[in-house]
């Protein structure tokens, strides 16, 4: 999208051709003059419908950026499972000061504990809040579309050891993305320092204003309370993914090759 400031063309389908005089991009007004009038019209760039001069509309968001790109990380690797590309995995964690998070793609096994890393794979929220790409040659604001489309043509390579099936973990990222998409994202962030596994999947908003969760409990992806031991939770896990959801949940433990870590 094309910058505003004081001096930009604008057209205004009421008012016709204008220039703007005034910018205040914190709430989204601006002030113009249109033709021979001498007192400025305020406009509200969210409901207003300016456009630029060549038609072009200018479009303001009310709602607070993400400040961490793990929600649109998700919705890529959502649609990337759908495709067929079921063994690509997102891990997110905080980073020691608990300010960010960071995120982490890896395909092939699903070993989380021995990630393969790759260039432009991984990334952090502290990086993301002053520029909003994930690094892999992809643009701000791009569509899960084109995120999927520039990622494939950044690591073809990479995309190719995704190509696969993990029926378990696609059904419980699913259910996820089902519960948490656009606004939260989930953090497999414990550190059996902390205390004990929590019984449930911690959740965490991606941007500010947004409540608290406040949804069904969700389960830690397959395998990953075998790694830590957590017997006990093992029972647990299937009764707190959606009925509609559960697929394997309820075959028990370890009657699967999938149901362990691989």
């Amino acid at each position: 999208m094309k910058p505003i400031a004081p001096g930009t063309i604008i057209f205004h389908r009421h008012r016709g051709y204008g220039v703007i005089t005034a910018v205040n991009l914190m709430t989204g007004w601006i002030s113009a003059r249109f033709g021979n009038e001498m007192r400025t019209l305020d406009l509200n760039l969210s409901s207003d419908e300016v456009q630029h001069a060549d038609g072009e509309p200018i479009l303001f968001r009310r709602a607070p950026p993400d400040q961490m790109p793990h929600a649109r990380l998700m919705a890529m690797v959502r649609q990337l499972h759908q495709a067929g590309y079921q063994r690509l995995y997102l891990y997110s964690w905080p980073k020691p000061s608990g300010l960010h998070w960071r995120w982490h793609l890896f395909t092939g096994p699903r070993n989380w504990m021995e990630r393969p890393w790759r260039e432009g794979w991984y990334g952090s929220g502290a990086d993301y809040i002053f520029n909003p790409v994930m690094g892999w040659g992809d643009a701000p604001g791009e569509t899960t579309e084109e995120l999927v489309s520039t990622l494939a043509q950044f690591d073809p390579v990479g995309m190719a050891q995704a190509l696969g099936r993990d029926e378990d973990h696609t059904a419980w990222f699913e259910a996820v993305c089902e519960m948490l998409l656009p606004d939260y994202t989930y953090t497999l962030g414990w550190d059996s320092r902390d205390g004990q596994l929590p019984d449930v999947l911690p959740i965490i908003p991606v941007r500010r204003g947004v409540p608290p969760y406040s949804g069904p409990a969700l389960p830690w992806p397959p395998g990953w309370i075998k790694m830590w031991g957590g017997g006990h939770l093992a029972t647990t896990t299937a009764t707190l993914l959606p009925s509609k959801k559960r697929r394997s949940a309820d075959r028990g433990p370890a009657d699967t090759e999938s149901d362990i870590l691989r």
